[in-house]
This record gives C-alpha cells, structure tokens and sequence, in this order.
C-alpha cells in the first residue's frame, strides 16, 4: 500500500529533512502535501525529481491525509494538530506541544515502540533532539540493569534552534574573524567562540530544555524514580548534538558489559577503541548519518558500577525528522 503524507512546516530546517528522508528512505508515499504558512504558499520543493506545491495549512489540505508530521512549532501543532487528527490523519509532531499529553505517546522507535498501540488523540509526539540521542544510547543498559540516576551534560548545534540561528553563527564568526563587533538576534548572546544557555527558564533555576530531558526520559522509560541531573548548552557547531553522560544503574554495570551491550543495539554505533586524541564520534563526523554514535565508555573513576558514555547524534535527522519517519515507519509502512 502507499499512503498521503502531509508534511507541516515543509520549508523549515526540519520540515525540509523530513521530505528529503521519505525519499531517501523510500516511505511509501501515494501523495506528498507539503504545508507551511500562507506566506510560503505557491512555492515548491522537490520530491522523487518532482516539483511539489506548497499549500498553506487550512482544514481542507488534510483531507484523505493518512500521516501528518508536523514541524511547526508548538503553537501551530496546538490548532491544527487536532484538526488533522480528525480529518483521519495520524499526526507525528515534532514540537514540545503534546509530548507530556498522557493520551499521546512520546516514541522513539528503538526505546518504546510498544508504546505506539494506543494512540487516543491521534497525535504521537517527537522527543526533544537531547533526549532521543540520550535514551538510544542508555536503552540498552536500562533493559540490562535498570536506570537509578543520569547525570547529562548537552554540547547542542545551532540548528537546533533553526537555519536562522545557523545563519547568525556563521555571520558572527565572519565578523569576529575580521575584527568587527559580531551582533545577535536570535541568540541571547555572541555563540561564535562562545556558549550561551539558550533556551526559556523552567522551575527552580532549570531550563525548560533541561526539564524537558528530565521529563521524557521518565515518560518514555516508564519510571518516575529514574534520577536527572541536566545541564544543556549551546555551543558554536553549526550541526550535531553531542553529550557528556553519567549513569548508575541498579546493579553494577562495567565499561566492558556496556560496550557488549551497544556493540549490537538499534540505531547505535559504537566507537569501542581505547582513547586516544582525536579518536571519539564528532559532529563533523556524525551530520547526515541516521545512528547515534557512542564513545568514550569507560567506568567512572569514583563511583564503582557507574559508567560515563560520549553520545553524538544529527539532531536534525534521528534527533527530530528521522526520528518522525521511523514512527510512521513502524505504523504505516507494513500496511
């Protein structure tokens, strides 16, 4: 069978990857409906060497739509998430608007597919990019022996926050290179040869991006004892999401289990070898690759039975579209 596919948000940063991989990874789609604002409407993108019209979003494009990923913001999945959700569609959102819904899964396919037998609104949700790359690489040790506390410190790209911030990282590294001023608009400070804490403040001196690991992490697992001690920051990385984590779990797990464990897991690869410099997945090196690579797995120095672990990830492809099409993979492609 194929299938209509809406995708919302198609001029976006992550709207435009998701298109990119239903092609690559060869979905099968009956009928591409790329929606964005009004503004947009009229222009094209390419699909499979087609030029594809631009619609603006309205209730009428979601007609005979079987899957809608949306890529909007949370403001625009809020008003027409349900309106698709009605139409028929099973809408995958990539926003923060109905992660934390009970009546809406938050899936990352390699963690908790199972999860994607209930859908009672018809909207599953997107993790955050963080948690996504996070929770494919502890998955494995969890099943094994059992989250207790995740100490996690993010190293989070620019296009995490859109091609305009990309845009505004190059311009400030320019001006710094030729001595001029560099200004900032989309950051809350100068990221070139910097880091910003860049998101929103949450509760008790947090940030929501912060909150937003602590709170998928335990949605997802199934498990609100599981401890989270996050520290998210933005660094001058045009692309890919890298972590610093620390995890203990209920029984004591060694450096040895764990790299046996990720040797052979979904969606991982592992980068074994001793330290050396230079010698541990990069950013650079991950962009445009659909794994999670893991390095640096070593037992912690102070701590025996806990475990520290390197995770870098594509935020734009397994950290928010990639992520969308392997959902819509495992509920539409095997119709």
């Amino acid at each position: 069978m194929s299938f209509t596919v809406a995708v919302v948000g198609a001029t976006g940063a992550v709207g435009r990857e998701m298109v990119r991989i239903l092609e690559q990874r060869n979905f099968p789609v009956k009928r591409l409906v790329p929606l964005a604002s009004p503004r947009s409407a009229g222009k094209t993108l390419t699909f499979r060497g087609e030029e594809v019209a631009i619609q603006a979003v309205s209730a009428e494009a979601f007609q005979g739509v079987d899957v809608a990923l949306f890529s909007a913001g949370a403001s625009p999945s809020k008003e027409w998430a349900p309106v698709a959700a009605k139409a028929g569609a099973i809408v995958i959102d990539n926003s923060s608007a109905w992660r934390m819904d009970p009546d809406c899964p938050l899936v990352v396919p390699e963690v908790n597919a199972h999860h994607l037998k209930s859908i009672p609104k018809g909207i599953v949700a997107n993790p955050n990019c963080s948690t996504i790359q996070m929770l494919v690489a502890l998955k494995p040790l969890h099943d094994a022996a059992t989250l207790e506390h995740i100490v996690v410190s993010t190293y989070q790209a620019a296009s995490g926050k859109g091609h305009e911030a990309v845009t505004e990282l190059v311009a400030q590294a320019k001006a710094i290179a030729e001595g001029r001023t560099p200004e900032h608009e989309v950051f809350p400070g100068i990221l070139a040869f910097n880091t910003l804490c860049d998101w929103k403040a949450g509760a008790d001196d947090y940030s929501e991006e912060e909150w937003k690991m602590v709170y998928e992490t335990r949605k997802m697992l199934g498990d609100d004892s599981i401890g989270v001690s996050p520290t998210a920051v933005r660094v001058p990385v045009v692309n890919g999401h890298s972590e610093a984590i620390w995890c203990r779990f209920k029984r004591p797990m060694s450096a040895k289990e764990a790299k046996e464990l990720l040797a052979n897991a979904p969606g991982v690869v592992l980068h074994g070898e001793a330290y050396a410099p230079g010698k541990h997945p990069q950013p650079l090196t991950v962009t445009g690759q659909d794994a999670v690579h893991v390095g640096r797995v070593r037992d912690d120095l102070a701590v025996p039975g806990a475990i520290n672990l390197w995770v870098v990830g594509d935020n734009l492809r397994k950290g928010a579209a990639l992520n969308a099409v392997q959902i819509a993979e495992v509920l539409f492609a095997k119709k």
